[in-house]
């Protein structure tokens, strides 16, 4: 008796997608009654550690085998697999988080869904699919996540699903993920259509307080309404980290982070934040060192960090002040990196209640005052002999000059 060839089912996220009527960007595949060998032997490409997964050997799709597991410790790698030929699609849907996520596609076209997907997607509804859910701590971020990519659809976590997560954090579990994988999450929610939504799931389920306390403590700490309409601290943080939504990550992640100081001022000085920004750096570094961010990231949060005052206050500041400003932001050799303090140094001020702070004039205001002094004259210096330390001092005093000459024109 011949053995059954092996079936191919689209599932997860391309199948989600596609009934959302979103683009469907990547697409898997579950390969059922196949073993690695055939696999291999049919010119696929092994890529899994954890368990066999393959890049098929044309589209580069991920195909895997269907599998089951089974909880063997704690953590996100605490799971044995079984990847044996005779693992059945329903199986394989059954270990899956979400019921959106646990639903099939044949070759056909027909869906393979046990776990009334469509329905809760119909319904706006992130749902786990069994209580396996409480195993993995991972979920807990990946729902997170799930709620900033779908929450300006309508999508709410079930009441069920979210007394799951909580006993994770209960359990200890959450405090288990690793650095890397609790960062790629967060940098991922920063690219979705709500990030803020990632971190109030969190707060809800109590994950924040374990994995990121730094902005968990924001909630309930007043500020300046005449700044800050909105006076919680929190949600200042939620309405800034959305307004950076769409520009680059190491951007989101500045602004996320900006405010940290504010989390640790002298409660007799509330609800003024005075010297939050020289408070927040420590904090900062804390952050970036416990989730292993890219240097470049963690280069461009300290500054923001440091000087986002400077930027809301620039045409009051000194000339000489200002031009000190550019040189510790190392603008005049990279230009790009003022783009990307001015953009966050934005995203700041703008996310706050009101329509009096939904402009930034003084994004304009850098640039303009930048130009005047990235293209000073400096030949004639070099003419008159200056050089090392005398000719840097009247290269700064150029740029001082410059700076004073154009701030009258700006408003």
């Amino acid at each position: 008796m011949s053995q059954a060839k092996p079936q191919i089912y689209l599932v997860g996220g391309a199948v989600r997608d596609q009934l959302l009527g979103l683009p469907v960007k990547d697409r898997d595949y579950v390969v059922v009654g196949s073993d690695p060998k055939t696999m291999l032997d049919q010119g696929f490409l092994p890529v899994g550690k954890d368990f066999p997964v393959f890049l098929h050997p044309d589209s580069k799709d991920e195909y895997a085998l269907a599998r089951t597991e089974r909880k063997s410790g704690t953590g996100y790698h605490g799971f044995t697999f079984n990847t044996d030929p005779g693992v059945t699609l329903e199986d394989d849907l059954l270990r899956r988080d979400l019921t959106i996520n646990a639903i099939a596609m044949d070759q056909d076209g027909q869906l393979i869904d046990p776990h009334g997907g469509q329905q809760d997607l119909n319904n706006r509804v992130l749902k786990h699919v069994s209580p396996a859910f409480a195993e993995d701590p991972v979920r807990v971020l990946r729902v997170a996540r799930f709620m900033s990519r779908y929450q300006h659809l309508g999508f709410t976590v079930h009441p069920e699903t979210m007394a799951l997560m909580r006993q994770l954090v209960a359990a200890g579990e959450v405090a288990n993920l690793v650095a890397e994988r609790v960062w790629q999450e967060v940098k991922s929610s920063l690219n979705q259509s709500t990030p803020s939504a990632f971190f109030l799931t969190l707060q809800d389920c109590g994950a924040l307080a374990v994995l990121l306390p730094e902005i968990s403590d924001f909630f309930g700490i007043p500020q300046t309404a005449m700044w800050h309409p909105e006076v919680d601290t929190g949600l200042h943080a939620m309405l800034a980290i959305d307004q950076a939504q769409g520009l680059d990550n190491d951007v989101a992640y500045a602004v996320m982070v900006h405010d940290l100081g504010k989390g640790i001022t002298p409660p007799d000085i509330l609800p003024s934040h005075r010297g939050h920004e020289t408070a927040g750096v420590p904090l900062v570094k804390a952050v970036s060192q416990r989730l292993k961010v890219p240097n470049h990231y963690k280069k461009l949060a300290l500054l923001v960090c440091q000087w986002h005052l400077h930027a809301h206050t620039i045409l009051e500041l000194r000339a000489s002040t200002i031009e000190k400003l550019f040189s510790r932001l190392n603008a005049y050799r990279q230009p790009k990196l003022l783009n990307k303090f001015i953009a966050a140094c934005q995203a700041d001020a703008t996310g706050r209640w009101g329509a009096a702070f939904q402009s930034y004039p003084q994004a304009d205001a850098i640039q303009h005052l930048f130009n005047a002094a990235r293209h000073i004259d400096k030949q004639p210096l070099f003419e008159q002999g200056y050089t090392g330390k005398e000719l840097g001092e009247q290269i700064r005093q150029l740029r001082i000059a410059a700076i004073q000459s154009v701030r009258p024109h700006l408003t």
